[in-house]
């Protein structure tokens, strides 16, 4: 009884004491500095993509504060791992918001991802920085895309492989991971490839789950559908580990890039580190970067990686330079706003522009996209891309595909129109 009264005593002396002191606004509780999301999966199934996004985040928020930080503060890295489990993602976002008083949050790879996280960043009112190729048919205020929307990669591969110098390719098969990015990304391509003449027959699309092993059915059926007299390409959104078995398998059915040449859009550098590239020798990527891209700059940024990681043979990816850009495009605009605070950022970030890795310089849009090269590269036996094909100027990211019934009316302006879905047509947001 003594000590439960004690202990009351206690706390109603802390009580008061608290009451005496005057209210400090919630930014003043971070201290000296200024704290920077990281939401990435560090286990799970999209580990193996995830991870190196982590440490270049890392990386940057270290070579800044060694400029002098940000603000006359330090930056501060918060890490959490959800795990690739989507709703976690949501959770994750969530507490980096409300208990870390995150300025702005980089993360996310898969859509399922970050459309579990848009309603905690539109609540919240805070910042995302989104930096993997994804499907298109969004735009957020609180959201900047700084990988590929889908005509800044999708669109240009299959051009590619339509044309002389890839094959002129005339049966599809879009091979996907089962969510939302594959099927909303082959919906596209398959409206496409119709307006462009393909039979519908002539179109195979397959989905399996996240971590998919077994693919010996799934091969086979695609070389029965490629032998059927017309040149045949695959177009591949399938996401994660699952891409390990999946070209292990093409070699195994005798599937050589010369008979049916794939395009990924999720394979890179470091999905093809450590593993036997020689399934996949010849095959092709579309990416806004690779590793290979010969500039002083590129060059800078991979010694700079490799000797962070500590790592001679640390490979860097597309990712990775999204998120390069995003985070000195917000540096750029606190710096601009002399704020953290979101709503300044973003009005102040529209506009700013940073090199990228491929020698050119990336423009935010009032879209909330970026400009960005399209380059096709081919597999090399030591897990590098030769850049088969790259367009002349850089692309502006759309964030509404031209080749949808009610995408192709819309329009995302957060200067003007203060909208992300306005339809042309109905004068209106929707």
């Amino acid at each position: 009884m003594n000590l439960t009264r004690r202990s009351l005593l206690a706390t109603s002396a802390l009580a008061a004491a608290a009451a005496a002191l005057p209210m400090m606004p919630a930014v003043a509780q971070t201290g000296d500095t200024i704290k920077v999301g990281i939401l990435h999966s560090l286990s799970g199934t999209m580990a193996i993509s995830e991870t190196t996004l982590k440490d270049v985040m890392l990386m940057l928020i270290e070579q800044q504060n060694a400029k002098g930080g940000l603000l006359g503060k330090k930056l501060e890295a918060v890490v959490v791992d959800p795990a690739s489990n989507w709703p976690l993602f949501a959770e994750k976002a969530r507490e980096l918001i409300t208990q870390h008083k995150v300025a702005a949050t980089f993360g996310c790879w898969t859509s399922v991802s970050r459309k579990s996280v848009l309603p905690v960043f539109k609540e919240l009112n805070n910042i995302l920085f989104y930096p993997v190729q994804y499907e298109g048919e969004e735009s957020e205020k609180n959201v900047f895309y700084t990988g590929a929307a889908p005509n800044q990669q999708a669109i240009p591969a299959v051009d590619y492989l339509m044309s002389k110098d890839g094959g002129e390719v005339k049966r599809w098969v879009l091979a996907g991971t089962d969510y939302v990015y594959p099927r909303t990304t082959n919906k596209i391509l398959e409206a496409y490839l119709l307006a462009k003449g393909v039979k519908k027959e002539d179109i195979m699309i397959n989905y399996t789950p996240f971590g998919h092993s077994d693919w010996q059915t799934i091969v086979a059926d695609i070389k029965k559908f490629g032998s059927a007299g017309k040149k045949t390409g695959v177009v591949s959104t399938i996401n994660g580990d699952a891409n390990v078995p999946f070209y292990k398998e093409l070699g195994n059915a005798g599937i050589k890039a010369t008979d049916i040449p794939v395009v990924a859009f999720s394979v890179g550098e470091e999905e093809l580190a450590g593993i036997d590239t020689k399934p996949l020798l010849g095959h092709l990527a579309a990416w806004n970067y690779f590793q290979s891209v010969k500039n002083p700059v590129n060059e800078a940024f991979i010694k700079q990686w490799k000797a962070f990681k500590k790592n001679d043979k640390a490979v860097t990816n597309d990712p990775m330079e999204a998120h390069v850009i995003g985070f000195n495009m917000w540096i750029k605009a606190v710096e601009k706003a002399k704020t953290i605070e979101a709503d300044k950022v973003i009005d102040a970030i529209v506009g700013i522009e940073v090199p990228n890795l491929t020698g050119g310089v990336s423009k935010m849009l009032a879209n909330h996209h970026i400009t960005k090269p399209v380059l096709i590269g081919e597999v090399r036996a030591d897990g590098q891309f030769d850049v088969v094909w790259q367009t002349k100027d850089l692309v502006p990211g759309d964030a509404w595909t031209d080749h949808l019934e009610g995408s192709k009316d819309l329009e995302a302006d957060w200067v003007n129109l203060k909208c992300g879905n306005y339809n042309t047509k109905l004068k209106k947001c929707g």
